[in-house]
């Protein structure tokens, strides 16, 4: 299965919050999107592995994703080495998606940092024919994305694209209410986080308005690049 989008995150619910209305816009309009997650999320203060593995399976299902997988690399302990990159170039090369989207540059969690610059170098690399890869014992062909996006996560990172998501703040909000171990839930005794008050959860909204209000539009979702994006026309950018 060829997809357009592959979304890849650190943690399962870095997706959801930072690009979620992006990926449920595009599979409105026809496209087929993926999910990738790096870790299970296994550090994580509240809840356990297994939990966020159910959490994450109703997110895909709320944003309609045509598949998702997770590579199961050690949280907070992985690293940008041969062996990880290879497990990603596999994964890009079985599904060849023509856009990346991935973990911020730098952020207060420091496998956002390490995630983002290990799928960028995997995306590079993917694409050189002297690196050999199988799947399901058959041979891979390189395979480069075209385009890389960056989102923004905790820090307020100045987007170099900005996404209108007019019409997909919903489904953005319910995948991220899909992870409830993790975030706002009045019922939970387990102990706060920096993510689990109301004021943060309400933040996605108060973003995706503020990017909004940048272009114009009700809400959005923004992107940095490393490499300038092309396009055809000028009037591709209106």
């Amino acid at each position: 299965m060829k997809l357009d989008i592959l979304a890849i995150g650190a943690h399962p619910d870095d997706v959801e919050l930072s690009c979620s209305g992006t990926i449920a816009k595009e599979i409105a309009q026809g496209k087929k999107v993926g999910i990738l997650d790096l870790t299970r999320g296994e550090l994580g203060t509240r809840g356990t592995a297994e939990i966020r593995d159910q959490e994450a399976k109703n997110a895909a299902e709320i944003l309609g994703v045509s598949m998702r997988e997770n590579l199961e690399f050690s949280d907070g302990f992985f690293i940008n080495n041969i062996a990880h990159q290879l497990e990603i170039i596999k994964i890009i090369r079985k599904y060849r998606p023509d856009v990346i989207l991935c973990n911020a540059i730098k952020d207060r969690h420091i496998d956002h940092g390490k995630g983002s610059q290990l799928v960028s170098d995997s995306c590079f690399l993917s694409g050189l024919r002297k690196i050999e890869t199988t799947y399901q014992s058959n041979h891979q062909k390189p395979w480069r994305p075209r385009l890389i996006l960056h989102y923004i996560q905790w820090m307020d990172i100045e987007p170099d694209v900005i996404v209108d998501i007019t019409g997909y703040i919903d489904t953005k909000v319910a995948s991220v209410k899909a992870y409830r171990s993790q975030f706002f839930n009045e019922n939970s005794d387990e102990p706060s986080t920096p993510i689990s008050s109301d004021n943060f959860l309400d933040s996605v909204t108060y973003r995706a308005r503020n990017l909004g209000r940048l272009i114009n539009t009700e809400h959005a979702e923004g992107f940095t690049v490393e490499r300038c994006p092309a396009v055809s026309s000028i009037f591709d950018l209106i």
